[in-house]
């Protein structure tokens, strides 16, 4: 009786198992399509949609099941396991191989969804006979519903630390499916062709341990077959995958697959971002007047590098949301070499926070602020340029002071480059776009903007030290041609997210 009982309950804690290992092959393939393709709204939202179709189809074909039902759920649980288990390396390769990601993702998602949705049913014919129906029921759906809550807590905690990743993440979920079948095996040994189901199940977890021992080599593979160039740094941090590539002499940062900077052309963008708006508050108040600087974004050090080029500059707050940005910017020798130490200087403040809350209580107000945010390819980015954050930034402003935000290319997305400019002046502020040419990224976007009317500087007070910027290339900046000149658009709020649609749909066009 006790012996039963045991049994009894190593099966209902299959129930909570087979949850959690579900919901995490859900949320591997929407994290991985987020990663992959951005827009992480759309592509979690059609994840969970086509994933719950498969899942209400496999319940409806458990119907069909007329016996062996005990066999049918170990084979299915090990088919799970192999399929689950490699889900993560097998999207990244189709990605990285083929031009058909989208066909693999949706069967991929239709197969598993229909394998998890097989399992409770069959479970609970599998358990009837063990206890009351009634109880049965309650038991089995109240631990599938713990199972998935413990998934999403765990997902993002445990499962997305750097010393996981997803390629990891995928392979433990597969494990744990395995073991749900050992235990159906142990369960029911005498009632089932154990000899059979147990090669099949001790194949599948022998691959998938291997596959689990080799995985840093694994991702290591696939991470070179996203990039063009030898890739000598990866990590998956909290908030976004950290990568770098060399190029003869030079290397490059990517950010969730996205390129952030050249070393070779970086001078370019971060003069343009960083030495405008500094001239513009220095002939306001003279070549020595003291400047406060806020940048959010930026964890690479680089606009912090640019600033620290002024004696007058007393303090530089940096907002980074990832503390891992900024750790490979303080440690990295690559890094550290580029952003000249930066982040070691006694001015400088580190605060880890979202930019979007940070600005709710600031900690102090400032002279000089830098908008360094990744482009607004999703709605987690979007409400960073949106009308509320655009007005919640005057409350860090100092009189006098100017801020400017990188705003994409209004060459290849001209109407998201002025829909960011149009946000900000529908906000009371005076506004000074400009433009300039970096040959990784091609034409490249900035709004600088005050409360006070802005006009582009006739000079640098460290034009000498000056690799891109001049009296004359200033001039040139303000100037749009006719194929960049300012369009009407709507503008970006948190409700409609106008900005993130352009955004999309030009670099789609561009890109494609």
């Amino acid at each position: 009786m006790r012996s039963a009982k045991i049994q009894s309950s190593l099966l209902l804690f299959s129930a909570f198992l087979i949850a959690a290992c579900g919901l995490v092959y859900e949320l591997i393939a929407g994290t991985v399509s987020s990663y992959l393709l951005g827009d992480s709204v759309t592509q979690f939202s059609r994840t969970i949609g086509v994933y719950l179709f498969a899942m209400g189809v496999g319940s409806y074909l458990s119907r069909f099941i007329l016996r062996n039902a005990i066999e049918k759920f170990i084979d299915l649980e090990i088919a799970l396991a192999l399929v689950g288990g490699f889900a993560a390396p097998l999207l990244f390769i189709v990605f990285s191989f083929t031009a058909h990601y989208a066909f693999v993702l949706y069967a991929l998602l239709i197969v598993i969804g229909t394998l998890v949705g097989l399992e409770i049913p069959l479970l609970l014919r599998i358990l009837k006979d063990r206890m009351n129906f009634r109880d049965l029921v309650a038991r089995v759906l109240s631990l599938d519903y713990i199972g998935g809550l413990v998934a999403a807590v765990s997902f993002p905690i445990l499962l997305l630390r750097p010393e996981v990743g997803l390629i990891r993440a995928s392979i433990l979920a597969g494990i744990l499916n395995v073991l749900v079948a050992f235990v159906a095996l142990y369960v029911f040994q005498a009632q089932v062709r154990l000899r059979l189901l147990l090669v099949k199940a001790c194949a599948v977890l022998l691959v998938l341990v291997v596959a689990l021992v080799y995985s840093k080599p694994i991702q290591g593979f696939l991470d070179q077959e996203l990039h063009n160039d030898p890739v000598v740094y990866s990590e998956q941090s909290h908030y976004q995958k950290i990568v770098i590539t060399s190029w003869h002499e030079y290397f490059s940062l990517f950010l969730n697959n996205n390129l952030q900077f050249n070393s070779f052309d970086e001078y370019r963008y971060h003069e343009a971002l960083v030495h405008v708006p500094v001239q513009m508050v220095l002939d306001r108040r003279g070549p020595k007047a003291p400047l406060r600087v806020l940048i959010m974004g930026g964890g690479d050090g680089l606009a912090i590098r640019e600033f620290l080029r002024y004696p007058n500059v007393v303090g530089v707050d940096l907002v980074d949301i990832d503390p891992a940005m900024t750790k490979l910017a303080r440690e990295h020798p690559w890094l550290r070499d580029l952003n000249r130490d930066a982040l070691a200087d006694k001015r400088v403040n580190v605060f880890h926070e979202d930019a979007f809350i940070y600005i709710e209580k600031p900690k102090s107000q400032y002279d000089v602020v830098i908008l360094d945010f990744p482009d607004p390819g999703n709605f987690a980015i979007g409400k960073l340029y949106s009308d509320m954050f655009f007005h919640r930034l005057k409350r860090v402003l100092a009189p006098g002071a100017v801020a400017v935000t990188q705003s994409t290319s209004p060459f290849v997305a001209r109407t998201a480059f002025w829909c960011i400019h149009n946000t900000v002046e529908s906000q009371g502020y005076k506004t000074l776009p400009y433009h300039a040419y970096v040959p990784s990224f091609g034409e490249w976007g900035f709004v600088a903007f005050s409360r006070e009317p802005l006009a582009m500087p006739q000079k640098l007070l460290l034009e000498n030290e000056m690799r891109f910027l001049t009296r004359e290339v200033l001039q040139s900046m303000a100037f749009f041609p006719a194929d960049m000149a300012r369009v009407a658009t709507e503008v970006q709020t948190l409700m409609t997210q106008n900005l993130v649609h352009y955004y999309e749909r030009e670099w789609h066009r561009a890109t494609r």
